[in-house]
């Protein structure tokens, strides 16, 4: 399927084209890959400014889990290239260049922000380079942009919420509203949410929007009591979720509508969010206390690595490590083998801390949706909001999906 015509300016990159189609063509045979010859996998992701943290527990993650297998992908060494993105949407064609045609990437893992990941999904596209995506959600990655070389370790927008509509419904509320910022991460989401309350017999009654990146919730928030639902979902991320959550405590409506949404309500932000973010419950695919082996293994080896907890956004970069591993090992090693290395993740269950997961046809996470609370600084699992979910794909062309 071709990319939308001005969606991200990126010019083509004609070796990385002339690989993939030259590994393509029929009857042609291809060199064996030389064993020692180090694989170039280029990481894109914020090391500086608000989303660093993310980006440097991605990327540590990704280490571990390369060092847990031997050092190699496929059987052979592996060089890891750092490219901060800064979360900057204009300079993402530029730096996918750069990892490509200066750094001769083979493989690509990025990255955070949605704008951003737009760039490395046309790449892997247009000359089938393959790509791992540790975190951001816009569903457009995996399904009407999806192809046989893009893989997500994470999760589409659609999945938490969609989790939480339905752990809602299974509580008996009929009807509830959506709270978020007017964007397409806000609009994937609520249609998420709408469609899991809706699979429990519930209704997404009303959508507030507010201006996207705008902190002030008051106007919404004057218009919730008058709504007459029975709980509100959101979504927002760092500094709007603090200011959320806390003014929606603040407000009154805390004791009166109980407030939920996708898990970055509250993940990574309850230490800020302090007393009013207590008993909030959201629903996301990986949270606080999941008893597991390769869960608590996982974590007593990152905080070995980096002093730091493991969270999301370091077992998604695990995750797209091990990803790599599984497919780079059904192909020698050879990363231009687009099909066959797509053949061997999809065939493969992966042991995520999470809990294990498979990948669907559209190579999106099939994944179970924890239902967690907030209490004492922690987002503890309470149970599954749904298991085994898959995004719905839709749009998506690719061969089996």
């Amino acid at each position: 399927m071709a990319v939308t015509q001005g969606d991200w300016a990126m010019g083509h990159i004609s070796r990385r084209a002339m690989l993939a189609g030259t590994a393509l063509t029929a009857g042609l045979a291809r060199p064996a890959i030389a064993r020692d010859v180090p694989l170039q996998v280029g990481t894109m992701l914020p090391f500086s400014g608000t989303y660093a943290a993310l980006g440097e527990n991605i990327f540590a993650a990704l280490e571990l889990a390369i060092a847990e297998n031997g050092g190699k992908l496929g059987g052979r060494p592996v060089a890891l290239i750092r490219l901060d993105d800064e979360s900057d949407p204009a300079k993402a064609p530029a730096n996918v260049n750069r990892l490509v045609e200066r750094d001769n990437a083979d493989v690509l893992v990025g990255t955070v922000h949605s704008g951003v990941v737009m760039a490395l999904v046309q790449a892997a596209r247009e000359h089938r380079i393959p790509l791992v995506i540790p975190n951001a959600g816009n569903v457009a990655a995996t399904r009407d942009l999806c192809a046989p070389s893009v893989f997500r370790s994470s999760f589409s927008n659609w999945q938490p919420a969609y989790g939480m509509g339905r752990a809602l419904a299974a509580r008996g509320v009929k009807q509830a509203a959506w709270v978020t910022w007017d964007y397409a991460a806000g609009h994937e989401s609520a249609d998420g949410f709408r469609d899991g309350l809706r699979a429990g017999g519930a209704e997404l009654t009303h959508t507030l929007t507010v201006p996207f990146p705008e902190t002030n919730f008051q106007p919404v928030l004057a218009q919730i009591g008058g709504l007459g639902v029975e709980a509100v979902g959101a979504f927002f991320a760092g500094g709007g979720a603090i200011q959320f959550v806390k003014d929606y405590a603040a407000s009154g409506l805390r004791d009166k509508i109980p407030l939920c949404g996708s898990g970055f309500l509250t993940e990574g932000v309850l230490k800020p969010q302090g007393a009013a973010a207590d008993g909030i419950q959201t629903a996301l695919h990986y949270g606080d206390g999941l008893d597991n082996p390769r869960n608590i293994a996982f974590r007593a080896a990152f905080k070995a690595k980096t002093g730091r907890d493991a969270d999301v956004y370091a077992v998604q970069g695990y995750d797209a490590g091990q990803m790599l591993a599984a497919g780079l090992a059904g192909t020698q090693g050879d990363p231009v083998a687009t099909q066959a290395l797509a053949a061997a993740i999809l065939a493969t269950r992966i042991d995520s801390p999470r809990g294990a997961f498979t990948l669907s046809p559209s190579h999106n996470p099939v994944q179970t949706i924890w239902l967690r609370e907030a209490k004492d600084g922690q987002n503890k699992v309470i149970g599954a909001a749904v298991k085994d979910l898959a995004d719905p794909g839709t749009g998506c062309k690719m061969a089996g999906a």
